[in-house]
C-alpha cells in the first residue's frame, strides 16, 4: 500500500517511521526544500510521546539535546523585585517523563529516524487529490496513492483542499505568539527571564547547545487582528505594538525584530473538525486537531497521533475506512481534553487582571517551595489538569517483523 504524507516536520517524519515499520510503502512531500531551520521554539514531549521516542530508538538524541532550562526569573509589571521560579519542580510536577526540546532538532531527529526507508520530495506541494487518490504537484509528476495524510500544521494545505477554507473550521481562543531568535546577550545558562503583565506575557530563554537565544511573546486580544499568515512586516508591526513599553528589556528583544534572526507569528487558534478524515484522506496532529499553539500539548499529541494511525492502519490490514474510524476513537477524547486545557491554559499564562498576575507568580513561588514529591503528589490527583497530557495512554501496536 502506497501512502502520501504532506509535512515533514513532526507528525509527517514520526507516521513515516511507524508506517514503514508496518510494512506500508511511504513518500512524504514538504514544500520547503529542505528540513525547516526556521530558529524554531521549544516544545515539551510529556510521558506518552517519549514513550513513542524511546520505541523509535532516538530518545538518547532528543535527552541531549533538551534545552536544559530549570530556572525562571519572572519580573512583574510594576513590582519592584524579581521572582526566583524552581522550573525544574515545575516540570515534575506536570509530567513523571518529560524533554523540553528545539521543535527544530526534534524534527531532524525524526527524520534521521526513518529516512533511509521513506521517499522525500522537498521543494514541493500537493495541488490536487481526486478521490480515487489521484494527486498532482505543483513540480513532480503527478502520482496515485492508496493514502493521503495531511501533516502540514495549523495551516494545512491538504486540509484546505479536502475539507474547504479554514473559516468555520477553527476557533481564536484570543491570543496570538511570536517566536524571535537573536543574540544571548545575557549569557543564559539553564535560565528564563520572564516579563508578566496584564494581557502579555514575553519571555528570553536558549538551550545548552546553542549560541543565540529565543524570545517568546504572547499577547491577549479579544478579536482577531487584521494580517495575513505570510505578512511577516505586518506582523512585527502588530508585535511592537502589543508590547510597547513594557520594560526596557523587552524594548531591547523588540530591537531584534529589525535583524536577520528567524521569526514565527502567529493567532493561539484552535481547529474544531467533527472527523479527520473523508475518503483517502486523513489529517494528524496540528492539521487535524491543534488545541492551539504553545498552550495545549499539540507536539506531544502530533506525536500520539502519528504512532496511533500507523498501528490503526496496520491493524486494520489497510482498510483504511476501518482504520480512520478506530484512529478517531482513539484520539477523539484526547483531542477533546486537549482543547479545554489549551483554553485554560491560555488564560492563566496570559493574565487579563493584575490578581491574576499576582497569582500566577505566586503559584510559581509556591511550587518552588515544596517539597517536590509533594507538588507531584497533588497534581496527581488532577489528571484532567496540569497531568492531562501525562495520562494519555500509549496502545500497543505490533510491528511488522523484518523480511
Amino acid at each position: 500500500m502506497r501512502i502520501l504524507i504532506s509535512g515533514a516536520s513532526i507528525a509527517g517524519p514520526v507516521l513515516a517511521y511507524w508506517l514503514t515499520r508496518h510494512g506500508f510503502d511511504v513518500t512524504v512531500v514538504e514544500r520547503a526544500p529542505a528540513l525547516r531551520k526556521t530558529g524554531g521554539h521549544a516544545v515539551d514531549l510529556f510521558r506518552p510521546a517519549m514513550d513513542i521516542t524511546d520505541r523509535m530508538g532516538v530518545l538518547p538524541r532528543v535527552e541531549a539535546l533538551a534545552t536544559g532550562t530549570t530556572r525562571l526569573t519572572l519580573h512583574r509589571q510594576g513590582a519592584r523585585r524579581p521572582v526566583r521560579i524552581d522550573l525544574a519542580k515545575i516540570f515534575q510536577a506536570t509530567s513523571d517523563r518529560h524533554v523540553e526540546v528545539m521543535r527544530d532538532d526534534l524534527s531532524e531527529i525524526y527524520y534521521d529516524a526513518g529516512r533511509d526507508d521513506v521517499e522525500y520530495l522537498f521543494g514541493d506541494s500537493i495541488t490536487a487529490i481526486s478521490p480515487d487518490g489521484e494527486v498532482t504537484f505543483e513540480h513532480a509528476a503527478p502520482r496515485r496513492f492508496d493514502l493521503v495524510v495531511g501533516a502540514d500544521g495549523l495551516h494545512s494545505n491538504v486540509r484546505r483542499l479536502v475539507f474547504g477554507e479554514e473559516a468555520g473550521l477553527t476557533k481564536f481562543i484570543g491570543a496570538y505568539l511570536a517566536v524571535l531568535s537573536l543574540p544571548d546577550t545575557l549569557g543564559l545558562d539553564g535560565e528564563t527571564v520572564m516579563h508578566l503583565g496584564i494581557g502579555r506575557t514575553t519571555g528570553l530563554y536558549s538551550a545548552r547547545h546553542l549560541d543565540e537565544a529565543r524570545a517568546v511573546f504572547l499577547f491577549r486580544r479579544d478579536e482577531e487582528l487584521d494580517y495575513h499568515h505570510r505578512d511577516v512586516p505586518r506582523q512585527k508591526e502588530l508585535l511592537r505594538e502589543a508590547f510597547a513599553g513594557m520594560h526596557p528589556q523587552v524594548d531591547g528583544w523588540l530591537a531584534e525584530l529589525d535583524g536577520p534572526g528567524p521569526f514565527y507569528f502567529d493567532s493561539i487558534t484552535q481547529l474544531q473538525l467533527d472527523t479527520w478524515s473523508r475518503g483517502r484522506v486523513t489529517l494528524v496532529g496540528d492539521a487535524g486537531y491543534c488545541p492551539g499553539p504553545a498552550v495545549g500539548g499539540s507536539t506531544s499529541l502530533a506525536v500520539l497521533g502519528a504512532y496511533v494511525l500507523a498501528g490503526e492502519l496496520a491493524a486494520a490490514g489497510g482498510d483504511h475506512e476501518r482504520a480512520f474510524a478506530a484512529y478517531e476513537r482513539e484520539m477523539g477524547e484526547l483531542v477533546r481534553q486537549s482543547r479545554a486545557f489549551a483554553v485554560g491554559a491560555a488564560r492563566s499564562l496570559i493574565p487579563a487582571s493584575r490578581a491574576g498576575v499576582w497569582a500566577l507568580a505566586r503559584g510559581g513561588q509556591l511550587v518552588s517551595a515544596l517539597p517536590a514529591g509533594l507538588t507531584r503528589a497533588i497534581a496527581k490527583l488532577n489528571s484532567g489538569g496540569v497531568r492531562m497530557h501525562d495520562s494519555m495512554h500509549v496502545k500497543d501496536y505490533a510491528v511488522k517483523a523484518p523480511a
